[in-house]
């Protein structure tokens, strides 16, 4: 635990994003009683560190080539996370789930390749609002699963649709700007 001590507190905060998949896993799969609640607690809550990681580190300037790059990796675990579990409880069709891992796939190639070539590419609005989508979609699924909130049921599909349009935008914009790196 030596390393984590010496870490940054916004590198600390991407960590324990991370070590929390599990347990938001774990929970989501247990349907009963008190523990019914906790996925959407601890998603929400891992989602916040995100933002509060990213706040804290341009803040205090405390932008490490660490954080770079386990903080979107710590993302896009979270959301990949969920919505393969989506697709296991029968929320999500698994073609919704295959097009935005083949997204955050293409667009990490080339974020990799880039990089390969001393350039970095960063989010752009397009990802930033598709993100945001993703997180509200998760969320707005979880209280439907957890807490039985019916009023939410009419807004998850087309939440859906508007997500898988962004993820496709997103993923276009990213390919088209960046096009010289492909070259």
């Amino acid at each position: 635990m030596k390393w984590f001590k010496e870490m940054n507190l916004p590198n600390q905060l991407t960590i324990i994003r991370i070590l929390l998949i599990p347990v938001f896993l774990f929970f989501l799969f247990i349907t009963e009683g008190i523990f019914r609640l906790l996925p959407l607690i601890i998603f929400i809550g891992a989602a916040v560190t995100d933002t509060i990681d990213g706040h804290i580190a341009r803040r205090d300037n405390l932008i490490t080539d660490f954080g770079k790059f386990m903080d979107p990796l710590a993302d896009k675990l979270l959301t990949v996370s969920a919505f393969i579990a989506f697709v296991e409880i029968g929320y999500l069709g698994s073609w919704v789930v295959i097009l935005i891992i083949s997204r955050e796939f293409i667009i990490s190639g080339i974020r990799t390749l880039a990089a390969s070539k001393g350039v970095t590419i960063a989010a752009n609005n397009w990802g930033k609002i598709k993100t945001v989508f993703q997180m509200v979609l998760i969320v707005i699924i979880l209280m439907h699963y957890t807490t039985y909130m019916d009023f939410v049921t009419p807004i998850i599909n087309p939440l859906v649709i508007i997500t898988v349009l962004l993820t496709l935008v997103s993923g276009g914009t990213y390919i088209y700007q960046n096009i010289k790196v492909l070259r």
